[in-house]
């Protein structure tokens, strides 16, 4: 009975850590969803609040590595178990980042308020913040179901999220060399629009990190990094008032 009674015990804290990282990837996922709606809106009372919310994020992550270096030492885990406390960690950082993520957007708010810009710029952010929320909502599914037959998705919408970021980035220079005056603002968006680029690879991470804790194995190195804005050509100067 001694022995049930052990295993009844470890299985709940394992729970336990699956429990705080759905619950995690349900903060992240609206502090980023509220964060675009006070941008987009011009909403600074919202936004203020992604910022306060983001300490949620911090303490769900040190209850995770807590729990987890405590149940290390208590039970000594081995194969799968051992994958799924360190994944547990693995995930927990990478959604602390994106609440940080958002938490960034939500810090320019109020700058990107002062010099409005037009509502296709917003478009453009939000079609990017739509793919980035979808896929991390997505891989958090898979965390759940561990069906990791469905994660082939998560590198073809990274490319995408890519692909997006890319032409944003491209729309928001033209906005900044067509009129000087619209420099501070775009380049505000601009940092918007890479963070929200971050939620992406951060669950192409979280992706990767499942992929392990159910196989054992590191998924194929054939994962793209980055964007392309690198190749954009930019104009030596810009045009003055």
């Amino acid at each position: 009975m001694q022995s049930v009674h052990i295993v009844s015990a470890y299985d709940e804290e394992l729970k336990y850590l699956s429990k705080r990282i759905a619950a995690m990837g349900g903060h992240a996922e609206r502090m980023v969803e509220q964060a675009i709606a006070a941008l987009v809106n011009a909403d600074p009372g919202l936004a203020q609040k992604v910022i306060r919310d983001d300490a949620v994020l911090d303490q769900g992550q040190r209850e995770i590595d807590d729990k987890a270096i405590i149940i290390i030492a208590k039970r000594q885990p081995m194969a799968t178990d051992l994958r799924e406390i360190v994944g547990a960690i693995r995930i927990s950082a990478d959604l602390e980042r994106v609440g940080d993520l958002g938490k960034n957007v939500a810090k320019r708010v109020v700058a990107v308020i002062e010099g409005r810009q037009p509502t296709s710029l917003f478009r453009g952010i939000e079609a990017l913040a739509d793919l980035a929320l979808t896929q991390l909502k997505e891989v958090l599914d898979v965390y759940a179901s561990r069906s990791v037959e469905k994660i082939g998705f998560v590198r073809d919408r990274d490319d995408q999220i890519d692909a997006v970021y890319t032409s944003l980035f491209r729309e928001l220079l033209t906005y900044m060399m067509e009129d000087p005056r619209n420099i501070t603002p775009c380049t505000h968006l601009l940092f918007c629009a890479k963070n929200i680029e971050r939620i992406g690879d951060h669950a192409t991470n979280i992706a990767e990190t499942i992929y392990y804790i159910v196989t054992g194995d590191q998924m194929s190195a054939e994962r793209p990094k980055g964007d392309k804005t690198d190749k954009i050509v930019l104009p030596a100067t810009l045009p003055s008032k």
